[in-house]
């Protein structure tokens, strides 16, 4: 079953420029100059119930202004949204009680009162019953460990303490979907930890949908096996992980530790291979090819050099995103 369904998204906003001079300013009184950019162009997907998706892009890609649509929050200028089968900004009071949502760097909880507070402010917003409130938020706050936390003022709290409350607060209703807004911006690795340990334990436990953006692509390393790759507004990549890892960039890395340093290294011109190197005796070879190519390098290198350590080390997300956005490379 399909739980988020978008065909042909587009918003479009004005962007005025301002004239100059004093004659400029009296002149855009009256008339302004502007252009239409389209921050979300002919987006086009479908999310199944129980799917971890990672929706990523560089900054003004537009994956946030998408969220804000797919809450509800911005009315699309054209297309149409479906989102647990309502229409997200016309039936908006009755949706927001089946999604649940965290951007990270907007708070959803009271600054001045305890966190406790908020949730129970939020429970009686969502019409969350005491029994269904305490079965499932005892579990929340057990597993994401805010128990000491809840008699304080979030103005009180760290960033990586109020992150936790902020996922647990919007988990109060037990939604079906979550959008997640850049969560971990700003955390401390164990923080991080425990954030993709919960979510990976609600996905399993309750079925929950969860649609993830950010700039940390070890967070979706590490959550999503589907990836949802932006560029201006457009979809350049829609499928799985582990597939954008092969075919967007083929080979591995190969790290050589020689026992003496190294000048150069000749090789067949048969094997495409990129050196670079790290020091005088550390060089890391690029390999595009499969592993018969990867076996061929080491071998003629082992014989002709002699190899205090070998490392074979897979190209990183982080190195495949940046290549395709500085290269334009075409993904199949």
């Amino acid at each position: 079953m399909n739980i988020i369904e978008v065909h042909h998204l587009r918003k479009e906003f004005k962007s005025y420029s301002s004239r100059s001079g004093l004659s400029g300013a009296f002149r855009d009184l009256f008339t302004r100059n502007y252009k239409v950019l389209a921050a979300v162009d002919n987006v086009s997907l479908t999310i199944k119930q129980g799917e971890m998706v990672g929706y990523i892009g560089e900054n003004g890609a537009g994956k946030s202004t998408t969220i804000k649509m797919l809450t509800g929050i911005l009315t699309p200028t054209s297309g149409s949204i479906v989102v647990n089968g309502m229409n997200p900004h016309k039936e908006r009071e009755q949706f927001v009680r089946s999604i649940g949502v965290v951007f990270g760097q907007r708070s959803q909880l009271w600054w001045d009162i305890a966190v406790q507070e908020s949730f129970r402010l939020l429970k009686k917003v969502y019409r969350v019953s005491d029994e269904d409130y305490n079965n499932h938020m005892g579990h929340v706050i057990e597993t994401l460990e805010i128990g000491p936390l809840l008699d304080k003022p979030v103005r009180k709290l760290s960033l990586g303490q109020r992150m936790r409350c902020e996922l647990a607060a919007a988990l109060i209703h037990n939604p079906p979907l979550l959008f997640l807004d850049e969560p971990t911006i700003g955390l401390d690795v164990l923080v991080k930890l425990k954030i993709r340990k919960f979510l990976k334990e609600i996905n399993e436990q309750y079925k929950t949908t969860i649609l993830l953006t950010t700039h940390d692509l070890t967070d979706i390393e590490a959550l999503c096996e589907r990836v949802i790759l932006l560029d201006e507004g457009k979809i350049v990549y829609d499928g799985k992980l582990n597939s954008l890892q092969r075919n967007a960039v083929e080979g591995k890395q190969i790290e050589f530790e020689f026992l003496q340093p190294v000048e150069g290294i000749k090789l067949p011109q048969t094997l495409n291979v990129q050196w670079q190197k790290k020091d005088a005796t550390t060089w890391l070879a690029s390999v595009s090819g499969d592993e018969q190519s990867v076996s061929e390098l080491i071998s003629i290198v082992v014989q002709e050099n002699p190899i205090k350590n070998v490392r074979i080390n897979e190209i990183s997300t982080e190195e495949i995103i940046r290549k395709i956005y500085e290269e334009g490379m075409a993904i199949s």
